[in-house]
């Protein structure tokens, strides 16, 4: 599939259950700095942050140099303020498992990622292993990267007005991986 078609069909799911997902707009607060660039609202997210880039291998001078950019998101619903992601096999690294255990407890069931980082992180380790990633020097740069960013979403979100749901969908259909966290989106669309 090419880039986005999975959000796209994910929103065509949600559509039929009477949830109406957007293309998640890009937010300053979300670049390509990291935590080298919070806005003061999130600036207690710092040392975590600190700490899982230190432990991810990466290299502040490189991060702060990065040409800025604001990163992408995958869904939104509008209403509520969902940030709604979905985590395909390559977020699932022995990298992501490293960073889980700072990513607050309600944007994700913490037990059933670790058991997914654990089936899938052997293969998805090896996906794309010799991709650069400014920031993330050496191999794995790339999946590094990836859940250094994911673990910046789970932590600044909340603190931005954002609630986070995200949608594991490792080996899964479309539509098996709506219905796996569609009772999470409910649950939370219905207390707004």
């Amino acid at each position: 599939m090419a880039v986005g078609d999975v959000e796209r069909a994910v929103a065509e799911s949600a559509a039929t259950n009477g949830v109406a997902l957007v293309a998640m707009p890009r937010v300053d607060w979300l670049n390509t700095h990291g935590h080298f660039s919070l806005p003061k609202a999130a600036t207690s997210a710092m040392p975590v942050l600190q700490r899982a880039f230190d432990d991810l291998g990466g290299n502040e001078d490189e991060q702060r140099s990065k040409r800025w950019g604001s990163l992408p998101s995958d869904l939104l619903h509008l209403e509520s303020r969902t940030m709604v992601e979905v985590d395909e096999m390559q977020h699932f690294t022995s990298f992501r498992l490293l960073t889980r255990r700072a990513a607050p407890s309600d944007s994700v069931d913490r037990d059933r990622y670790a058991e997914l980082c654990g089936r899938w992180s052997p293969k998805a380790d090896r996906y794309r292993a010799s991709k650069v990633a400014k920031g993330f020097p050496g191999s794995h740069g790339r999946a590094r990267q990836r859940a250094y960013n994911d673990l910046l979403r789970d932590l600044v979100a909340p603190m931005m007005g954002y609630r986070m749901v995200r949608m594991p969908a490792p080996g899964l259909s479309v539509d098996e991986a709506y219905a796996a966290a569609a009772h999470r989106l409910r649950r939370i669309l219905a207390v707004r």
